[in-house]
């Protein structure tokens, strides 16, 4: 009987996820299809730009070319943030962890998918803002914004079980 309500309660939060990974990967199918590679194009003047790269690393370009590395933690992470959900009753962590599900298997998606091929594949990244920030992407947003999110629940003293 538990069992089932811990998947009936994780069933919205995994929807959440997926609409996250549905939205990152038609972002980034559209920036394929539409932009030009390693051209600026403005879209919020200055503020936001498209700058379609692909990206063999973790965020910041750490560790250039050691993609099956980070395809081996994105698994681990993906099948931990899930352990989590099915696990946690805070609606905060549940919340927090689909943001981060999503995050984790948009980027995990293009690692198992995109050229040169599984398990290698580079990540689509296409968002730019000022000040020689990396570009990223909208699963790095995710994946950013769970985290801080995640500092903000910890600080707080916020448990999982709650």
């Amino acid at each position: 009987m538990a069992r089932a309500s811990k998947a009936t309660r994780a069933i919205p939060f995994l929807i959440l996820s997926l609409a996250l990974i549905v939205v990152d990967q038609i972002a980034k199918n559209w920036a394929i299809a539409t932009l030009k590679p390693f051209t600026s194009t403005p879209f919020l003047g200055e503020v936001l730009k498209f700058y379609l790269v692909w990206n063999d690393s973790a965020a910041f370009s750490l560790s250039l070319g050691a993609t099956w590395i980070f395809t081996t933690i994105s698994s681990v992470a993906m099948l931990v943030a899930i352990w989590f959900i099915y696990r946690t009753r805070n609606t905060a962590w549940l919340f927090t962890l689909a943001i981060l599900l999503g995050g984790i298997v948009g980027n995990l998606i293009d690692r198992l998918i995109r050229n040169p091929g599984f398990p290698v594949g580079k990540v689509v990244d296409f968002l730019q803002i000022p000040f020689n920030f990396p570009i990223f992407n909208f699963a790095d947003i995710c994946i950013t914004s769970s985290m801080t999110m995640v500092v903000i629940l910890i600080m707080r003293g916020v448990s999982l079980k709650s």
